[in-house]
């Protein structure tokens, strides 16, 4: 595994195993032991997912050391100002079963985030999250949050994946030293990912798949990637991507598929503000 040291000189790992949208408990509890036992050691969550208690329950019975594990979750939307927050904190500590959580991030740049930063910074103080961040902030929500709070965000986790590789986002966290992580890195299969012959072509040089390869391109930009599959052999696929290194001329061909472009959701447009703040 290799790791990433975060703006508070925690290691992170840098590939880990997502659950969303795998609500039903049984399924995701059995998934996350199932990650475990492949390997994985970073555990992302969120209380929109509505499966936190699942991923405290295969953590407990995992047998892994809860301080050998990296478990994130997210406050949502309608948690969001400082007392719900905090309360939701709390909730989520409860059903993680666990008295700290590793990261936690703003889930979404919506509401009143500055209470719930402020209520993320005032548990990270006290030992009981041990990293603090962001998710979905596009550059100027993040600078603006960054200039008016104490604490600079560690993460911020947005769109990252081969279509859609925020180039210029990822500059602006460098220059303030918060570190990117990725969701949907495998754009959920849009674009036709799966058959691209680009990353084919590349992928078949290393021996390894698709998947792999949009993986392994985007760690060796430094971006922290949790790619979810209810299957054990595609998470041991997953996996799998330490043992190659893609060649610069690879990662510039890559580079060049590029779109710019969100290919799920766009935070500026007012009915995503709708659609958003109306789940509960």
């Amino acid at each position: 595994m290799e790791y990433v040291t975060l703006n508070n000189d925690l290691k992170m790992p840098i590939l880990g195993y997502g659950v969303y949208q795998i609500p039903d408990h049984k399924e995701c509890e059995r998934c996350v032991i199932d990650a475990i036992d492949t390997g994985y050691r970073l555990i992302d969550t969120a209380q929109a997912y509505f499966n936190e208690e699942a991923v405290g329950n295969a953590v407990e019975k995992s047998g892994v050391k809860r301080e050998d594990l990296f478990i994130t979750s997210k406050v949502w939307i309608s948690n969001a100002g400082y007392e719900k927050a905090k309360a939701s904190i709390e909730e989520s500590l409860n059903k993680l079963k666990s008295n700290y959580i590793d990261l936690m991030l703003i889930h979404q740049p919506f509401s009143d985030y500055y209470g719930t930063y402020r209520a993320m910074e005032e548990a990270y103080k006290e030992g009981k999250l041990k990293a603090i961040g962001v998710s979905n902030f596009y550059p100027d929500r993040l600078v603006d949050l960054i200039k008016f709070n104490e604490i600079t965000p560690m993460i911020n986790q947005v769109e990252t994946h081969p279509f859609n590789q925020q180039t210029e986002a990822h500059e602006i966290m460098k220059k303030y030293n918060v570190q990117i992580e990725a969701w949907g890195s495998f754009a959920e299969g849009k674009n036709n990912m799966f058959s691209n012959e680009v990353l084919k072509e590349i992928g078949k040089k290393y021996n390894k798949s698709i998947a792999q390869t949009a993986l392994r391109f985007l760690i060796q930009n430094g971006v922290i990637v949790i790619p979810k599959s209810t299957h054990k052999e595609r998470m041991k696929e997953n996996f799998d991507v330490f043992d190659f290194q893609l060649s610069d001329d690879d990662m510039n061909l890559i580079k060049t598929l590029d779109k710019k472009e969100s290919l799920f959701i766009n935070h500026y447009d007012p009915e995503t503000v709708e659609f958003l703040s109306g789940i509960h």
